[in-house]
């Protein structure tokens, strides 16, 4: 699918292929591929490159138009089982037009970091902008994310979890590649800012864009490093919620093996020969009251063992001034 922005009065509005400044494939069919190779003069690599979800980032300034590969998230759908990739976009500038080519709908010039957009060099820095918040609006629903499963897992006795953390992990992966791959093609930008053919202006956009990168590829190390570093202690977690599970199923059977002895040397025939001179509307529930006390009984005798032993919470009072001043 083929869409057409016109840089007017320092916005971009939807205009007419003709009058195009920007233009943007998605998905591009077999005619729309002919046209940029033909029409637009785009290299069958970089074309290639571009509808790569794998293709690293790049930049070519060698011939015309400029060919600019890089990563952006891939728009998350509820198929993906919470895993986050990431895609490639292709960016191809002359003088006069930018052709943008992506494998997948776009949702281009939302972000409203420049908001006053001159010539196509400013529309191609105002998508290197909102790619960036992009993946940072990305980390932000993986940390939110993380955060539930971190919940669920304190109670939980399933893998399904832990599972669920492995695929964020995966997905935090990909986010650390595909931002350090843009911002190699960011500082190699900066260096090749003459070939370009920027302003001193957009100079000095670019170097924040590429703060800003470096800033979303140091979050997304904090939020991989987490995610790595407590997978073990979070599935220890697991195994210690199934521990006590059966511990406190195995307590339930030794209350209940005594009263199981008392119930199978007795009887039911031999109980009622024992108390056949009382009715059995009193022989039989002073039984069941007599079971009673001798489960509590048990149920006290391992509680002093310890099989049955409550953890006690610290204390978080406040420590006092003088325990204070000890510290």
């Amino acid at each position: 699918m083929r869409e057409s922005y016109a840089i007017k009065d320092g916005a971009i509005h939807a205009g007419e292929a003709a009058e195009a400044d920007i233009l943007v494939y998605s998905s591009p069919d077999d005619a729309e591929r002919r046209e940029l190779l033909e029409l637009h003069g785009i290299d069958p690599h970089d074309l290639a490159s571009a509808l790569d979800p794998d293709e690293l980032g790049r930049l070519d300034a060698s011939g015309t138009p400029i060919a600019i590969i890089i990563k952006r998230p891939r728009n998350f759908i509820g198929e993906d089982q919470l895993l986050f990739t990431v895609t490639s976009l292709g960016l191809f500038l002359t003088d006069r037009r930018l052709v943008v080519v992506a494998n997948d709908s776009l949702g281009l010039f939302e972000d409203r970091a420049i908001k006053r957009v001159e010539d196509v060099r400013d529309a191609l820095l105002k998508i290197l902008y909102g790619t960036i918040a992009h993946f940072l609006g990305h980390l932000k629903v993986i940390n939110m994310l993380s955060e539930s499963l971190e919940k669920r897992i304190n109670t939980s006795m399933e893998n399904r979890y832990l599972l669920d953390m492995f695929t964020l992990e995966k997905s935090l992966v990909y986010f650390v590649n595909g931002i350090d791959s843009n911002q190699m093609v960011l500082e190699k930008m900066r260096h090749a800012a003459e070939r370009l053919g920027v302003s001193a202006r957009q100079i000095g956009t670019l170097d924040e864009i590429i703060i800003e990168n470096r800033q979303c590829s140091k979050q997304a190390e904090i939020y991989s490093n987490i995610l790595t570093g407590l997978m073990d202690a979070r599935g220890s977690v697991v195994n210690n919620n199934l521990s006590v599970l059966m511990k406190r199923l195995t307590v339930i059977s030794v209350i209940f093996m005594p009263l199981n002895l008392l119930a199978g040397i007795g009887g039911m025939s031999e109980f009622s020969a024992w108390t056949g001179s009382v009715p059995w509307w009193i022989s039989y529930p002073l039984f069941l009251a007599g079971l009673v006390p001798i489960g509590l009984l048990t149920y006290w005798v391992l509680k002093k063992t310890g099989l049955e032993r409550t953890e006690e919470r610290p204390n978080r009072a406040m420590p006092s001034r003088a325990s204070r001043h000890r510290l």
